[in-house]
């Protein structure tokens, strides 16, 4: 399969599937899928050169999440590994999406998490406008945050 040179790549992160991800029945928790995709995504940030206390010494911000969901497809299995993708998508507002996926590697999808984040202004308690900006300020590598 070939991929368009100017779409971007998504982040990939190998995570260890640990024995206290698992619940009763022997399958990783759903508490666990969140973990994973939270991991991933800071992850991805500090590949992408963002430190988050710099964000926030240099312009009163810090990330916050307004909503995330789960759907799951096919159970993760006990002592594997999980692959976690993370896109990064950019509108016009206060608010950013991230699509992640979870498979076992070169597996089918275990999960998808899509979740709607922003840069809270710690001074004023509001969400900043255009969190891209700030992102693509602090980012050495923005590209992983597909900016």
């Amino acid at each position: 399969m070939t991929t368009d040179p100017g779409e971007p790549t998504p982040f990939r992160l190998t995570i260890a599937v640990r024995s206290d991800d698992l619940d009763v029945n022997g399958h990783v928790r759903g508490p666990a899928y969140l973990a994973y995709g939270d991991h991933a995504r800071w992850a991805c940030l500090a590949a992408a050169g963002v430190d988050p206390e710099r964000l926030r010494t240099h312009h009163g911000l810090g990330p916050v999440n307004l909503e995330t969901t789960i759907r799951y497809h096919r159970e993760l299995l006990p002592l594997s590994e999980v692959e976690v993708t993370c896109e990064f998508h950019w509108g016009q507002g206060k608010t950013n999406r991230v699509r992640q996926e979870l498979r076992q590697p070169n597996g089918p999808l275990a999960a998808e998490i899509r979740s709607t984040s922003g840069l809270l202004d710690l001074t004023r308690r509001r969400l900043a406008e255009n969190p891209a900006h700030y992102w693509r300020l602090e980012a050495t590598d923005p590209r992983l945050l597909n900016l």
